[in-house]
């Protein structure tokens, strides 16, 4: 007779970024033969839905909920979500949140083991009834190896760092065909995603547009991001590239950086989804965040991250800069010749 699987539940609600580091410790659990559900927002819902390292997706719509504030329709949809993950009996709970957002999730999970770091923030601790040391050991530890830590107290190993993300359907591929119909086939691909959430996390826009200027007679150069990007991306491309903010969900963009030989990006969830897809280089461009432990993990003649030292108080990990009178300086670091240089040797080299 078949063992039955233990089932696990991980609770990573968002940002993107964050929920693709924990793509490798649902990976580690699903090899380790647990039954693995994923507790997720709508910004993570794409690469966690139909991912081959998660048998179940279960969406907590934050964004929805914040927009509508306290109401008693979000209060039902609440307890629904508690009751349908009760209903799940889960041997283990994994909060890697660690904040007021999962706290609740994982307190009345009904996990027999609520698994969490004693580096929580927002009293989200107080969720668990089993606590793993600080996570975060070393200020220049990778956050994917920090949160395989999860899976090592479980007397998982975690030698092999497998990514996965979900597959992209025939019709997704054809629209990208379409898309990207136009380009020069001789030429390499080269994705730019200048944008992210954090203002002080993206690069000097004339930066950007000094790279730009120098690698377009050699390259396809094709943009990416958001519909709220088109100001900025547009500043620096000038109209004379495709730009395809706005036009593609996820899984339409994970197929456009697949066919990129280089993808450049600041810190954000463009940059980490462009490693996740495994096929381009990639050239993160770090500011206020530590690239030591953000940048992509993996072989160093592929994936390169650049910044972040310009000035002393580099990295400082705020939203909003406490020196320099507020005119976030690090934004300007580091040399676009220095980018330009290491952008050229992955392209060509």
């Amino acid at each position: 007779m078949e063992e039955k699987k233990k089932k696990a539940l991980l609770i990573k609600l968002s940002s993107l970024g964050d929920v693709i580091f924990n793509i490798p410790l649902a990976n580690a659990l699903k090899d380790a033969g647990y039954e693995v559900t994923w507790l997720v927002s709508e910004k993570g819902i794409q690469v966690v839905e139909n991912n081959p390292c998660v048998d179940k997706a279960i969406l907590a719509p934050l964004g929805k909920w914040k927009k509508k504030g306290p109401c008693k329709e979000n209060f039902d949809d609440y307890i629904k979500l508690i009751k349908q993950i009760r209903a799940e009996k889960f041997d283990i709970a994994i909060d890697s949140q660690m904040m007021l957002k999962s706290l609740y999730w994982l307190l009345f999970s009904g996990a027999k083991r609520r698994i969490i770091s004693k580096e929580a923030r927002e009293f989200a601790i107080l969720g668990g009834n089993e606590w793993i040391d600080n996570i975060s050991y070393a200020p220049d530890s990778p956050i994917v190896l920090n949160y395989l830590r999860y899976a090592q107290h479980l007397g998982i190993k975690t030698d092999n760092i497998k990514v996965t993300l979900p597959p992209r359907t025939e019709e997704q591929i054809k629209k990208i065909d379409e898309l990207l119909s136009g380009l020069d086939k001789t030429k390499p691909l080269v994705v730019v995603a200048p944008a992210t959430t954090w203002k002080n996390k993206h690069w000097n826009k004339n930066n950007w547009k000094t790279v730009v200027d120098n690698l377009r007679p050699h390259c396809n150069i094709v943009f990416t991001g958001g519909p709220n990007d088109n100001e900025l991306i547009e500043y620096i491309n000038e109209g004379r590239h495709l730009n395809l903010a706005g036009k593609t969900n996820i899984i339409e963009l994970m197929e456009v950086f697949s066919r990129a030989k280089l993808v450049m990006a600041p810190d954000s969830g463009s940059a980490h989804l462009a490693w996740a897809t495994r096929n381009p280089a990639v050239l993160t461009i770090f500011t206020c965040t530590p690239k030591e432990v953000l940048a992509p993990l993996g072989d160093k003649n592929k994936y390169v991250a650049l910044g972040g030292e310009g000035l002393p108080c580099q990295p400082c990990f705020k939203r909003k800069c406490q020196l320099h009178k507020n005119i976030d300086a690090c934004t300007n670091f580091p040399n676009p010749k220095d980018v330009l240089e290491v952008a050229q040797n992955l392209i060509f080299s």
